[in-house]
C-alpha cells in the first residue's frame, strides 16, 4: 500500500458499514479519501475519529445525492479542484428494495437502477476521465458487488436488486475489455460479499426490524472490515495482477 500514501480515493456510500470500513482503511494507509454520502453528519464524525487516532491520511466528507447526475458531476469537478483528481474510485453505494417482479412498485424499482447501476456507472467513468487526463496509468476502480449478482436466491422481495447486481458483474468485465482496448493499466475489480452484518438488512426491511434483525441471527456474518480487508489486499497486489472478483460468504452461508 505504499505506492497509495497520499494518493486520492473516492468512497460512496461512506457513512455507515462497508463504505465507512472501507475510507477508515485507507485512510489508515495514507491516503486521501473523499466519502460521499446524502448526509455526512457520520462521515464527519468518522473523519474526526481518524484524526483524532493519527492516522497518515485525511477523510474529507462530501455530501451527494448519487441519484443525481449533475451532483455526481458537481462533486468530481469538486474533487479536481481542491486534490487535483481521483486515483481510486470505490464504487461502494447500494441499495435494495422489497419489490418483487410480479407485484413491485416501478419507482423503487428505478431507485435501485440509478444507485446500484446508472450511478456506479457515472462515477466510473468520471473517474477514468480523471484518471487519464492526468495521465494516470496505475489507477484502481473497485466494484462492491453482491454475491447476488452470480446467483439468483429464491427470495421474491430481492429478485430487482439481484437483476442491479448481474448488471453490476457485466459492467465490471465489459469496462474490463474496454480498458485493455485503451491499453491502460487501470484495474478493476468486482467485490462480491455474502451476508454482511451492516444495516443492509434494516433498510430492505424497513417496516419490519424482526425480519430484519433475524437476517444476521443464524449465522456468523462477514463484517464490514472483512469488505475493508479484500480492498487493501486488491490495492496492494503487484502492477502486474489483476484482481478481477473476489467472492466471499460467510463460511456457515448455504447460497
Amino acid at each position: 500500500m505504499e505506492r497509495w500514501k497520499g494518493r486520492v480515493a473516492l468512497v460512496t456510500g461512506a457513512s455507515v458499514g462497508i463504505g465507512a470500513a472501507i475510507a477508515r482503511a485507507l485512510v489508515q494507509h495514507g491516503m486521501k479519501v473523499v466519502g460521499c454520502a446524502r448526509s455526512v453528519d457520520k462521515i464527519e464524525e468518522l473523519a474526526a475519529e481518524c484524526e483524532s487516532a493519527g492516522y497518515a491520511g485525511t477523510l474529507v466528507p462530501y455530501k451527494c445525492d448519487l441519484t443525481s447526475e449533475e451532483e455526481i458531476l458537481s462533486m468530481f469537478s469538486a474533487i479536481k479542484t481542491l486534490h487535483q483528481g481521483v486515483d481510486v474510485c470505490i464504487n461502494n453505494a447500494g441499495l435494495a428494495h422489497p419489490e418483487p417482479l410480479l407485484s413491485g412498485r416501478t419507482e423503487l424499482w428505478r431507485n435501485m437502477i440509478d444507485v446500484n447501476v446508472i450511478a456506479v456507472s457515472i462515477c466510473t467513468r468520471e473517474a477514468y476521465q480523471s484518471m487519464k487526463e492526468r495521465n494516470v496509468d496505475d489507477g484502481h476502480i473497485i466494484n462492491i458487488n453482491s454475491m447476488s449478482g452470480h446467483r439468483v436466491a429464491p427470495v421474491s422481495a430481492t429478485h430487482f436488486y439481484t437483476a442491479t447486481k448481474f448488471a453490476v458483474t457485466a459492467l465490471t468485465e465489459g469496462l474490463r475489455h474496454e480498458l485493455r482496448e485503451t491499453k491502460t493499466h487501470i484495474r478493476v475489480t468486482s467485490v462480491s460479499p455474502g451476508l454482511v452484518e451492516t444495516e443492509f438488512a434494516f433498510r430492505l426491511y424497513n417496516n419490519d426490524p424482526e425480519k430484519a434483525a433475524a437476517t444476521y441471527e443464524n449465522l456468523k456474518c462477514l463484517k464490514a472490515e472483512d469488505l475493508a480487508s479484500a480492498v487493501v489486499y486488491i490495492l496492494s497486489a503487484p502492477l502486474h495482477v489483476q484482481i478481477g472478483d473476489i467472492q466471499m460468504r460467510p463460511t456457515e452461508q448455504w447460497t
